[in-house]
């Protein structure tokens, strides 16, 4: 009772203090429809206002009145918030690198470049903590929602009590909109069921263009405008994603411009480069051709010479060791020196492609006139470069996702030609991703370490800036940008929201950094911890305490010791920017005092229990409107069944049935989960019933009628029978029509963990990537009518 009462006491005092800051800011003739009002943003949305006017029995006797339009106060900036994807600290030529990213430029040369900022080591993660201003585990999102588990801050799950910038922006007066990747609504809430509240309109985006996922196919993306699956590419041979999302942003904004010139707008602009599928246009690939055949040791030698130039490492910066679990490009074959030179020649390709569309956005604010007084916030990578393609890389990402962490060279080197086009999914190999985050040591996904962590990133509000070309070198995290935003506006961090009393914002400005007289003002951020699969770092007052990896994420799904066994490493940053020289050793108690105040931070922040596994984390049973069914029944046609909702075929012995009338000279797809990259199909080919189980594109297996279907009625059926127990187990297939046995095939691997995200599971049409090109293109829609589909799952047979 004492906390509902506290509670309806803090509501009633907020609503007083709003409807006074209401009367007593109100602008224009009060009660005309040109009243404007700004509000003080404690309670979110504004109660309304009572009603001003007069009301007699006669009109004519009465007076009108109008609720006054809410607007931030007066000369907040427009903001456009720009993340990029899987790009470290060394990969954008504003920070040293060797690709040329002259938006960035544009911003850092217009206002400050940060050599100290960093983020959580992960993609969602980094996201959720970005939107929010406060730690990733405290809003759930302590791991990809892809791999989510039942604990608070590990579920994917924002809570009503973490209201994001985008309400707070919107509820304040702001147009707000997402275009590019999401990756922070539950992967289990997909689909047209929703529920609404974790998509971008349920994080108070009004307008959304982009990805739901951790990465897509930029040639064919899995692609929603706010809640609806759309299909821009259909009929445009030339579309990519990347040039896509810059038409429409910069649509978008002179739409707005159109219809309310004078209405600030907060632009939420996120392209999944430099995430794999590596995907640019082939002009961009043309440009770096050559450029990387030195060699990733030498570009990292490269690199490290051009920050001391640009003045974005310290003078006394060390560049770490290479790593001797990684080979030397001289121990390398012609071979693969060939290869992987072309893997970097795509992903340079792919990070300026998408540095030059941001641009192109950039440059249509300034078209608009609204530059000079837009807070352009532009951050390069949401972690550092990606280790997920191995020490090989891969055309297609989802054989390593899947544990096959070797394909041949000889192999990849038949992509050749083919890399980084529609009909690849590729990633290069972890020693790019070494470099690329030079001076550091290792990469995306361990967050103890800043390979994993730092990320270039340029601040410029043209009118404001009063340094430009600067550099700042205060430790800041991505929390942090939050509260500079509303400092920035002049707005409070609400206290309740739709009536959920409301965390504290955990980040702290970094505006007190924009004024020249505080070019070397200690930093704010006093301590920050970092945390990703067990691998922890604490940075308190210039020290930093980090775990070692005790297995490289590139060997993935390989079992981790304990969490209590892992060695810890000790740092003074103050004299070691690159955390080149461990001191733990040799100050034992500092160490200590450190990892003390880490496990304070872990519990104030939900980061416990501790968990160090990978992607075995992708056979969780999570929440979803089929969670636990096990025979499912459709009839006629249904695309774009997301993969939390469909049946999975994975590690288990399973039967498609079909109820189908077939025409003359049936053709089409039945069924389908997945593609190009992976997956099944249930079709009929030129007649003939066939299932066609795409391996990763390593291996296909198929099983085909010998005849084809005479016209009418049929029961189509492939029994599947699994031989776990165990992860991708073989298996044998009977392809069956009207009782009989056509077919069967034998399987001697099957997919382990995932189907790709970006995939669908459809009824009657493939209308994405094939399972198999070779025989027919998509859209490839059943010309027969589905009367029923049954899936019936086994249960899921794991040692």
């Amino acid at each position: 009772m004492k906390a509902m009462s506290l509670a309806l006491a803090l509501t009633t005092a907020s609503v007083l203090t709003i409807s006074a800051a209401q009367a007593q800011q109100t602008t224009g003739t009060s009660g005309s429809p040109d009243a404007t009002t700004t509000i003080d943003g404690r309670q979110l949305p504004p109660p309304p206002p009572r009603f001003g006017g007069t009301i007699r029995e006669s009109a004519k006797d009465s007076k009108p009145w109008w609720p006054p339009r809410v607007v931030p106060p007066k000369g907040a900036p427009n903001v456009l918030l720009v993340l990029t994807d899987n790009q470290g600290y060394g990969v954008s030529g504003t920070f040293g690198g060797v690709i040329p990213t002259p938006a960035l430029d544009r911003i850092a040369n217009g206002g400050l470049r940060y050599t100290q900022f960093n983020s959580t080591a992960l993609c969602s993660p980094t996201r959720a903590a970005l939107i929010t201003g406060r730690n990733h585990h405290s809003v759930g999102f302590g791991i990809v929602t892809e791999l989510s588990t039942g604990y608070p801050g590990y579920n994917s799950i924002i809570g009503p009590e973490s209201a994001t910038i985008g309400t707070i922006r919107r509820d304040n007066g702001y147009a707000t909109s997402w275009f590019g990747k999401n990756h922070n609504t539950p992967a289990f809430q997909y689909s047209i069921a929703g529920p609404f509240d974790q998509w971008p309109s349920g994080m108070g985006f009004d307008y959304f263009y982009g990805f739901m996922g951790g990465e897509s196919d930029q040639w064919e993306p899995f692609l929603f405008k706010d809640h609806t699956q759309i299909f821009p590419w259909v009929g445009k041979p030339d579309y990519n994603l990347t040039t896509d999302m810059a038409d429409e942003a910069i649509k978008y904004l002179n739409g707005l411009n159109a219809v309310a010139p004078e209405m600030p707008f907060f632009l939420y602009y996120a392209p999944g480069a430099a995430h794999d599928p590596h995907q640019p246009k082939a002009e961009w690939i043309d440009k770096f051709k050559g450029k990387f055949d030195m060699g990733w040791y030498a570009l990292r030698e490269q690199i490290f010479a051009n920050q001391k130039r640009l003045g974005v490492i310290p003078e006394n910066a060390q560049l770490t060791p290479w790593p001797d679990a990684l080979p030397k490009w001289d121990t390398l074959s012609a071979d693969e020196k060939k290869l992987f030179a072309r893997q970097a020649e795509v992903f340079a390709g792919y990070s300026a492609y998408a540095d030059y569309e941001i641009g192109r956005v950039i440059q249509a604010i300034d078209d608009l006139g609204k530059l000079d007084n837009t807070l352009v916030i532009y951050i390069f990578g949401d972690n550092g470069t990606s280790p997920e393609g191995t020490t090989r890389g891969t055309p297609n990402q989802y054989t390593a996702f899947n544990g096959i962490l070797d394909v041949p060279v000889a192999e990849q080197l038949k992509y050749y030609d083919q890399w980084g086009s529609a009909t690849t999914y590729p990633h290069m190999a972890v020693q790019w991703a070494w470099a690329f985050d030079t001076p550091f040591k290792w990469t995306k996904e361990i967050a103890s370490h800043f390979g994993g962590t730092r990320q270039g990133m340029a601040i410029a509000w043209p009118s404001r800036s009063k340094d430009a070309g600067g550099i700042r070198s205060q430790f800041h995290h991505v929390i942090d940008v939050v509260p500079t935003i509303l400092e920035a506006a002049g707005i409070e961090a609400p206290q309740i929201v739709d009536g959920i009393a409301q965390k504290p914002i955990e980040g702290v400005s970094m505006a007190y950094t924009w004024d020249r007289a505080n070019a070397d003002a200690p930093s704010t951020r006093h301590t920050q911890y970092f945390e990703i699969t067990a691998n922890r770092g604490l940075y308190h007052d210039g020290w930093y305490a980090a775990t070692t990896p005790p297995v490289a994420p590139w060997v993935l799904n390989t079992p981790r010791p304990p969490v209590n066994e892992y060695k810890w490493e000790l740092y003074d940053l103050t004299k070691d920017y690159s955390q080149a020289n461990d001191l733990a050793a040799q100050m034992p108690d500092k160490l200590k005092e450190l990892q003390a105040l880490f496990i304070e931070e872990a519990a104030k922040y939900q980061v416990l229990p501790l968990d160090n596994t990978q992607f075995q984390r992708a056979i969780t049973p999570r929440p979803s409107a089929t969670a636990g069914k096990t025979d499912f029944t459709y009839s006629g046609v249904n695309l774009g069944i997301p993969l939390s909702d469909a049946p999975s075929v994975l590690n288990r012995s399973f039967t498609i049935t079909a109820d189908v009338d077939v025409p003359d000279g049936g053709d089409g797809m039945i069924a389908t989960q997945g593609g190009r990259w992976g997956g099944f199909g249930l079709y009929l080919h030129k007649g003939k019933p066939v299932f066609n189980y795409n391996g990763l594109m390593l291996a296909r297996f198929r099983a085909e009628g010998s005849q084809p279907l005479s016209a009418g009625k049929h029961t189509i059926v492939f029994d599947f029978t699994y031989d776990g127990p165990g992860l991708a187990k073989s298996g044998t297939g009977v392809l069956k029509v009207d009782g009989n046995d056509v077919a069967t095939v034998k399987m001697p691997k099957t997919i382990p963990l995932l189907c790709p995200v970006d995939e669908t599971f459809d009824i009657g049409a493939d209308l994405r990537t094939g399972v198999n090109d070779a025989d027919y293109q998509v859209p490839f829609a059943f010309n027969g009518k589905i009367n029923k589909l049954n899936l019936k799952l086994e249960p899921v047979r794991l040692d």
